[in-house]
């Protein structure tokens, strides 16, 4: 069903550096992960729901996407905007090929959110949450947390799908 030769599986980054380089190496391990689950699958597959709750192959594209923009651009860096709404539903012209490249625009966005940081320590200029504004470890152990889930989330759409399974 799905228009691309399986992959192979991926494996985490067998990384030996320091803390920032780690983090950084996981969570890009887990986006590309993700990624890998919504390529090659035909329409309409990548954007049905799979679950009663209705998430889908796009949708967590474009969740994951809102998400990084707003940890990393609008609640440590302090874009001066609105957040992005990760809650947005996928739209009949959003396509796997343009929700791919926002995210990987975001990923790389907020990669430079991450370098351009002086410490790991040093808080955000606000928090998405009720709370003071989270240190810069903190966003990236959120962020590698929360597209883990959704990696995890995403291999059992495609499974669903098409009998694919890995990473």
């Amino acid at each position: 069903m799905t228009t691309a030769e399986p992959r192979p599986d991926l494996r985490p980054p067998s990384l030996n550096a320091g803390e920032r380089e780690t983090l950084l190496a996981f969570l890009d391990y887990l986006r590309e992960s993700v990624l890998a689950k919504a390529a090659g699958v035909p329409e309409p597959a990548v954007r049905t729901a799979g679950v009663p709750s209705g998430t889908s192959l796009l949708g967590l594209l474009k969740h994951l996407t809102a998400v990084e923009l707003n940890w990393f651009v609008w609640a440590y860096d302090g874009a001066d905007r609105d957040p992005w709404d990760d809650e947005e539903a996928v739209r009949a012209d959003d396509t796997a090929a343009g929700l791919a490249h926002a995210y990987r625009q975001a990923a790389a966005r907020a990669n430079e959110v991450v370098l351009a940081c002086p410490d790991l320590d040093r808080p955000g200029a606000r928090s998405l949450r009720e709370t003071p504004p989270p240190s810069m470890r903190w966003v990236l152990v959120h962020m590698i947390e929360e597209t883990a889930r959704h990696a995890g989330h995403a291999d059992i759409l495609r499974e669903g799908i098409d009998g694919s399974t890995g990473r």
